[in-house]
């Protein structure tokens, strides 16, 4: 990776980090940012649907099993917009799960830069098989 790309990424991740932070969840707090020919094209954070209670966990402290993923929630709102994930860039403060990996896919997104890895890798291993790039970038 060139100097100006790994500039450019670690900028882009940072506003992730920070978009992050607008997320209700205790337990885990991810930010996704959508970026095409060098254009933030969407953002997104892990969080209830539109029109829900802002908490994400019950009161057992485990998170409501309809709480979208940052990233899912970032290729929603690029469905409803004019634009398209086709060739676009994914920065997720979190490598993505199973299930969203199949939505980065069938998104068309071909490149993920993530600063920390989930629990679970098979998200990461089926986008490769994919064939989309993935970056790994710790964030400070």
């Amino acid at each position: 990776m060139n100097k100006k790309q790994l500039k450019y990424d670690t900028a882009y991740l940072k506003m992730a980090h920070e978009w992050a932070k607008l997320s209700h969840c205790k337990r885990k707090q991810v930010g996704a940012i959508i970026v095409k020919d060098r254009m933030i094209i969407s953002d997104g954070f892990n969080g209830t649907p539109t029109g829900f209670e802002n908490p994400c966990e019950n009161e057992e402290d485990y998170t409501k099993w309809y709480v979208l993923h940052a990233e899912a929630n970032a290729i929603l709102k690029v469905a409803s917009s004019t634009q398209s994930c086709k060739d676009a860039t994914l920065y997720i403060t979190l490598s993505p799960c199973k299930e969203c990996s199949k939505l980065i896919h069938q998104a068309g997104i071909k490149r993920v830069v993530y600063a920390q890895g989930y629990k679970d890798d098979a998200g990461l291993k089926f986008l490769t098989k994919a064939g989309v790039e993935i970056t790994y970038l710790p964030y400070e």
